[in-house]
């Protein structure tokens, strides 16, 4: 990942002159610069012990969904999310951005530094499956994995994976909480859009991690780094 870029004290002042009707091609392109780099600081902290050592289970020789989770789940939490937050901020008040704009350019930027599976897990066995697991979903990039084949358990081909999406769910009666979790939708041998209807997917459905590795594995989540207010 590219080396974390200091902004000059010219880029500063820069910034700081700027405003929303002045927000040209040119003071677009400094803030990107300076967004870039605050993301690729996020991604330095987070992959800090990547590439995480994994092991297989099971005849479908699926890796562990222990392994898969707990490397993503710790790599979220090394990031400096309140620090790296308020120098965003920081960002878009010096350049008269709006909010949605600011979280255009967040996106974007965690897309392109997103990094590969090959660079986040070590796996011994080309032929092993990578599992759709709740929380690898949670950190998969927008286009990645697509029209990849899925495996059951079992190893049997239920179709090819067609995305990651979040739904909402209820807390229950007990509770005005609700959450979000992660699934994935595939096409299926009959060309009809599937969803598995397990709430906790751990090691259930798998890609082939051949297949998988050289593809953009890990993408830090946009509400961590888009200002509140």
């Amino acid at each position: 990942m590219p080396s974390f870029v200091k902004l000059s004290l010219s880029s500063l002042l820069l910034l700081a002159g700027l405003t929303g009707a002045a927000f040209g091609q040119g003071s677009r392109e400094e803030v990107r610069a300076a967004v870039d780099a605050v993301v690729g600081e996020a991604y330095r902290a987070a992959a800090a012990e990547f590439p995480c050592k994994t092991k297989t289970r099971g005849k479908g020789k699926i890796i562990r969904w222990q392994d898969v989770e707990k490397c993503v789940n710790y790599a979220h939490d090394r990031v400096d999310w309140e620090g790296l937050s308020e120098r965003i901020r920081t960002i878009g008040q010096q350049a008269g951005l709006e909010r949605a704009a600011l979280a255009a350019e967040i996106e974007a930027s965690l897309t392109a530094q997103a990094i590969p599976f090959s660079a986040i897990y070590v796996v011994k066995d080309a032929g092993a499956r990578l599992p759709l697991s709740n929380s690898f979903l949670k950190f998969l990039p927008p286009d990645s994995l697509l029209d990849l084949p899925v495996y059951n358990q079992k190893g049997d081909l239920l179709g090819s994976f067609s995305g990651a999406y979040f739904f909402e769910r209820s807390g229950g009666l007990s509770t005005a909480t609700g959450y979000r979790r992660p699934n994935f939708q595939y096409k299926d041998l009959n060309g009809e859009m599937q969803a598995p209807s397990e709430t906790f997917l751990i090691d259930r459905y798998g890609v082939p991690w051949k297949d998988a590795e050289s593809q953009p594995g890990f993408r830090l989540p946009a509400d961590k780094l888009v200002p509140k207010r």
